[in-house]
């Protein structure tokens, strides 16, 4: 299903990215040319006559804005990655970025990676700061000390982590239509290995909704935002992940996932909203995990919740 995104001024990186993306005519027609079915970066450049290159270049740009998705798909040559539309329509709120009070159509609440409620943690595995390692590797004590609050990157070979998020006044707003949740993430290999899958899977109030795989702990370029501290020979960024929930099912990237909705995660129950990531035991792929913080990787965020009305 496709999504409906809901901003506001107050969301300007949001904003930016998605006015970048529409200010292209060859953006636009590259939308409409997804809007019914899926194309690979080949089929895009031939229907619009321009070189293959052009029509990747445009293509990252409208991932990079959430307005579309792409997966690899085994082909006769090898892999091709195949494109599809993400959202079903953009709406931005003029007005509610001038108002003091919080928009009443979105709560948006960001969690540093280190404030987890509770965990289970399996070697490899470290934490660290942007300023420094918090511990030596494989220190599963260090998950516990004070100084985790402080963490901007975190990797563990199998386990999980849990964010309990909080509803503080948010049912001032109505009634929860739906709820996302955005992240940084890739796998966990030494060093790094772009091609390291990974089965990572996401719990909502406890309740397994699903999962994703990561392809790779990725490097070979550095993090846009890692410090310069951090070693080359180590993993760099993460893709970004958003798993959304609305009143037909569960979605990760525009992929349907599950039939849990909001009723049935129980959502608008109890004072907090419980988000766990992890990678089991049982998982296919047992890859590891490493997630990022808003000072470290490429995308400069923490652990996002957004409950829309």
């Amino acid at each position: 299903m496709k999504q409906e995104v809901v901003l506001n001024l107050n969301d300007v990186d949001e904003v930016t990215s998605i006015s970048k993306a529409l200010s292209s005519k060859i953006r636009v027609e590259i939308l409409q040319l997804l809007d019914n079915h899926a194309l690979n970066i080949s089929n895009i450049a031939e229907k619009l006559d321009i070189p293959v290159s052009t029509a990747a270049l445009q293509i990252k740009v409208l991932e990079e804005a959430g307005l579309v998705v792409s997966e690899p798909l085994p082909g006769i040559r090898g892999s091709q990655k195949v494109s599809g539309i993400k959202v079903k329509s953009v709406h931005i709120d003029i007005k509610a970025g001038q108002d003091d009070a919080p928009s009443n159509r979105m709560v948006r609440i960001s969690m540093p990676i280190g404030n987890y409620s509770d965990c289970s943690i399996a070697a490899p595995c470290g934490i660290s700061s942007d300023k420094n390692a918090i511990s030596h590797d494989d220190d599963i004590e260090a998950f516990y000390l004070p100084e985790r609050t402080t963490a901007q990157i975190i990797w563990f070979y199998k386990g999980y982590l849990e964010y309990r998020f909080p509803k503080r006044h948010v049912n001032e707003h109505g009634e929860i239509r739906s709820i996302e949740f955005s992240f940084e993430a890739c796998s966990e290999a030494p060093g790094y290995d772009n091609n390291w899958p990974s089965d990572i899977t996401i719990w909502i109030n406890g309740i397994e909704i699903g999962g994703f795989r990561s392809e790779g702990d990725y490097g070979g370029r550095r993090g846009k935002l890692n410090p310069d501290w951090w070693p080359d020979i180590l993993t760099q960024y993460g893709k970004l992940y958003k798993v959304y929930v609305d009143d037909e099912g569960c979605y990760i990237s525009g992929e349907r996932i599950s039939s849990e909705t909001v009723k049935t995660l129980g959502i608008e129950k109890g004072s907090f909203v419980s988000f766990k990531i992890g990678v089991k035991d049982s998982s296919r792929y047992v890859g590891g995990i490493n997630l990022f913080g808003d000072r470290f990787g490429d995308y400069g965020q923490n652990i996002e919740m957004r409950l829309n009305y």
